[in-house]
């Protein structure tokens, strides 16, 4: 059996959170030789949170499985539907159950943003010594955790930053949208029935960029500059779904990786936002809007060649009296934009990251 320091530079040797989290759950059943690992987390709104499972292994299981990717939020369980998960977080300590098995649920996280908890199941109940031993990988969890947050997202507005747009944008683009792990088992496999019509929607990726936002540095000042970027972000996270991935490429740029049923549904995803934004009342500047395009993920696409139509859409936005969403699609399909992947001054070639 592997020493727990073996397993501790297992845990922190990788950089994608599904493996880090997958290295958690087989570390701890092999350690405990327990009857099941699972790490859930919290996701959805106020109101209708709900637990995704990040990884799971059960007595017998080779590999963790896990949620797929592009879950619905309404397939799975509400919070209220396992307590002593919620307990665990608002105590911030072990909290154990009894049962035909003993499950003892530890607390992964404290930031209302990003909840999670870490289930044990086992014979009996773990010993004191063990216990110590879990909470004391559990922190070298939530440190490499932290210094992976540190890393990925952006200092001002949380979102997740520039550099992580590659590696994301290769993972989701994929045929099928797999989750990274494998997934065995009855239960997982009705997991992928569930998502199998899903299978098909199409990707998209959108820019979204503030109209004006020089002018708001200029009369207001950088720190409410900031304060727009960050109420704006949050913005973002009310009106996008839960496995959205939202970014921050630098001053009033964002981007968003989604997918939609169509090119009319991903539209209206950005014309919600540009609404919401519309009808917000930012402090010291008032209403302020925003411009966005987008376009849909095409085979052989590039992170760079996929940005460069959206981004060309929403410079068309911006000319053509901002406040307003644009599909690089219905463009060309007017003939305002041309299709060519390779603009005419060679910027397609441009390497963005």
């Amino acid at each position: 059996m592997l020493t727990v320091v073996d397993h501790l530079a297992t845990l922190t040797a990788f950089r994608d959170r599904d493996v880090v989290d997958a290295s958690l759950a087989t570390a701890l059943r092999d350690l405990l030789q327990s009857g099941g690992v699972a790490v859930y987390r919290c996701v959805g709104e106020a109101g209708d949170r709900r637990w995704l499972t990040r990884a799971r292994l059960a007595a017998h299981d080779t590999v963790p499985s896990a949620d797929p990717l592009w879950t619905d939020l309404a397939d799975l369980a509400p919070l209220a539907a396992h307590p002593h998960r919620l307990a665990a977080l608002q105590q911030q300590a072990a909290v154990s159950v009894s049962g035909d098995l003993q499950t003892t649920v530890f607390p992964l996280t404290g930031d209302h943003d990003d909840l999670a908890v870490l289930e044990l199941q086992t014979d009996a109940p773990l010993a004191p010594v063990l216990q110590r031993q879990v909470v004391s990988i559990l922190r070298v969890y939530r440190n490499f955790r932290a210094l992976l947050d540190d890393s990925e997202r952006d200092t001002l507005t949380g979102l997740l930053n520039r550099k992580t747009f590659d590696e994301a944008f290769y993972k989701i683009a994929e045929a099928g949208v797999r989750p990274l792990l494998s997934r065995p088992g009855p239960a997982v496999q009705a997991d992928e029935r569930r998502d199998q019509p899903q299978a098909e929607q199409p990707h998209f990726i959108a820019v979204i960029d503030i109209d004006h936002f020089k002018l708001v540095n200029d009369n207001h000042g950088h720190l409410i500059g900031d304060e727009v970027l960050l109420l704006l972000s949050r913005l973002m996270r009310s009106v996008f779904r839960f496995h959205d991935r939202l970014y921050r490429f630098g001053g009033e740029e964002f981007v968003v990786l989604m997918r939609c049923s169509g090119d009319k549904q991903a539209g209206q995803a950005l014309e919600r936002l540009r609404t919401c934004v519309r009808s917000f009342a930012f402090p010291k500047v008032g209403t302020i809007s925003v411009s966005a395009g987008y376009t849909q993920l095409r085979p052989g696409d590039t992170p760079g060649t996929a940005f460069d139509r959206a981004d060309r859409a929403v410079y068309w936005a911006k000319g053509h009296g901002r406040d307003q969403v644009c599909s690089h699609a219905g463009l060309v399909a007017r003939g305002d934009l041309q299709d060519d992947l390779k603009l005419a001054d060679g910027a397609g070639d441009v390497e963005l990251f």
